[in-house]
């Protein structure tokens, strides 16, 4: 194989690994929640210490009480609010200083942060601010991963098949929300300090293999750059990205002569100056994608962090217990159920990656699509309007057996996940290598931390809208969902009529053609 095609393999299997062990450490706390707090402590036998509260006696100190939800919400709140806030500056960092030790800093960092979070198993340590810090450290430092991976990504891959080969690279989001669940499910009822460890060994692991063989620039290894506009006008390389080799250097058509890597004292002078953040805000599609992004990323991670306890909780009422509160007029999430339908903590975590399988698929089919018509925000827009309709379904007939779960559960993911995937991707990358940029590519990693950050602020508040809902019934949790889905959906409706007259323009001229 030439050489680039060699350094474009690895960097696509690095940076997958790489995101693949990030998403490994954020997974553990979803699964151990129900730990944490376990409904049911009396399945476990009887109370050590003969305490009267015989019903929360296994619990972990502070979350044994009653606001145990908004508790749990407060953790996934310091995590998410850090990292939102975080995502808005690490992408000016990124710019500025060698992605390589940047990347591979913050990975060691996110594992140092992890295990702390399990050490306190270990360590016996019940106090609520200390699980606080260590979330939100651990948020600030993950912020450095995925505007790294972007970048990287983006300056080995053009746009031409950029859709598909992101969507199936982006599934490390899901490949490591899966492994993280089935780490962490291996622990969970036994040691659960070893659920975030184990996660957190990985993680710093994979960030010295990333320090030793991460390549940031085809440059640096005397490979061409690739094409990055469709058009015929600026490009930042005219070379068919394809074609070339790091010993073959012919510029284009336009009747300049290659050298074969000779001129290497030119490119220090033809360095072009980083974005800044109010520029990055101007391309166009930035902002809208931003916003759409924040509530699709909100639906997306309220299922990431509360999932499992969800599954959990729903099947702990019985038969009879849950006639007695339809009789009373309370509402439940699902229709009634049998007792065979409890799930313990790692059936629950186990079950859940089923909505990060549907995440894979979801992101290769958003890419595939969105490659072959040409309109990334009309894709998006299509599956996020199919997908309110199927939450509600899952609302109400998701759990009526172990097959209609799966079957749910799977496509779920995909109309969630499918959209989330292709704007951090492919739209990232797209706005980020712009034409309007004039091919300054040194835009990619503020507007992916734009774009990212932005949609983390969805994230920060819908688990913390969950914890804050769930107590008035998961119905309502649900309602406020399919709300997220819409109002993403509105969100993109000036680029989607953008396309459609596209689309539109170029099929009139086409038939003006065929008429000539």
């Amino acid at each position: 194989l030439p050489l680039s095609r060699r350094y474009r393999g690895l960097t696509l299997v690095l940076t997958f690994l790489c995101y693949t062990a990030y998403h490994l450490s954020r997974k553990p706390i979803s699964i151990v929640k129900s730990q944490l707090h376990p409904t049911n402590c009396s399945a476990l036998g009887p109370n050590p210490s003969n305490d009267s509260n015989s019903s929360t006696w296994c619990s972990w100190a502070p979350f044994g009480g009653n606001n145990y939800k908004q508790l749990f919400g407060a953790l996934d709140n310091a995590f998410l609010v850090a990292y939102a806030i975080g995502m808005f500056i690490s992408g000016i960092f990124g710019e500025r200083l060698p992605l390589r030790y940047y990347l591979s800093g913050g990975m060691v960092l996110s594992g140092l942060f992890t295990a702390l979070f399990g050490l306190s198993y270990f360590w016996n340590i019940h106090f609520l601010w200390y699980f606080l810090i260590v979330q939100a450290c651990n948020g600030l430092v993950q912020t450095t991963g995925w505007p790294s991976v972007v970048a990287c990504v983006g300056n080995w891959f053009g746009k031409g098949k950029r859709g598909l080969i992101m969507g199936i690279w982006n599934s490390h989001t899901s490949v490591g929300n899966i492994l993280g669940s089935l780490i962490a499910g291996v622990w969970v009822s036994s040691a659960w300090g070893l659920s975030f460890i184990v996660p957190g060994i990985i993680i710093a692991a994979m960030g010295i293999i990333c320090f030793f063989f991460l390549v940031e620039y085809p440059e640096d290894v005397g490979c061409s750059p690739p094409l990055h506009h469709d058009a015929g006008g600026v490009t930042s390389n005219e070379k068919d990205p394809e074609a070339v080799t790091s010993n073959e250097g012919p510029l284009s058509s336009s009747g300049q002569s290659g050298t074969n890597g000779s001129d290497g004292p030119k490119e220090p002078t033809e360095e072009p100056e980083a974005i800044s953040f109010l520029g990055a805000l101007r391309i166009p599609g930035v902002v809208e994608f931003s916003l759409c992004l924040l509530f699709a990323k909100l639906v997306s991670y309220t299922f990431l962090y509360w999932l499992p306890l969800y599954i959990v909780n729903v099947g702990e009422f019985s038969e009879p217990a849950r006639r007695e509160r339809a009789c009373r007029g309370k509402h439940l999430l699902i229709p009634l159920l049998s007792p065979a339908a409890h799930f313990s903590a790692k059936e629950a975590g186990d079950l859940s990656t089923l909505f990060d399988v549907g995440g894979i698929l979801g992101g290769i089919f958003a890419g595939l699509i969105s490659d072959y018509a040409g309109g990334r925000a009309t894709t998006c827009c299509v599956m996020l309007v199919v997908a309110a309709p199927v939450l509600f379904l899952y609302n109400h007939i998701g759990q009526n057996g172990i097959g209609t779960s799966i079957a749910m559960l799977v496509v779920c993911g995909a109309l969630v996940n499918g959209p989330y995937a292709l704007i951090t991707t492919a739209v990232s990358a797209d706005l980020g290598t712009h034409e309007s940029l004039k091919g300054n590519a040194k835009a990619l990693s503020t507007v992916t931390a734009i774009i990212d950050g932005t949609g983390s602020i969805g994230a920060a508040l819908g688990p913390l809208l969950a914890g804050l809902i769930s107590p008035t019934g998961w119905n309502n949790v649900f309602y406020m969902l399919i709300a997220a889905d819409v109002l993403a959906c509105l969100f993109l409706a000036r680029v989607v009529v953008k396309e459609v007259r596209g689309w539109c323009g170029c099929v009139a001229r086409k038939r003006g053609y065929v008429r000539i």
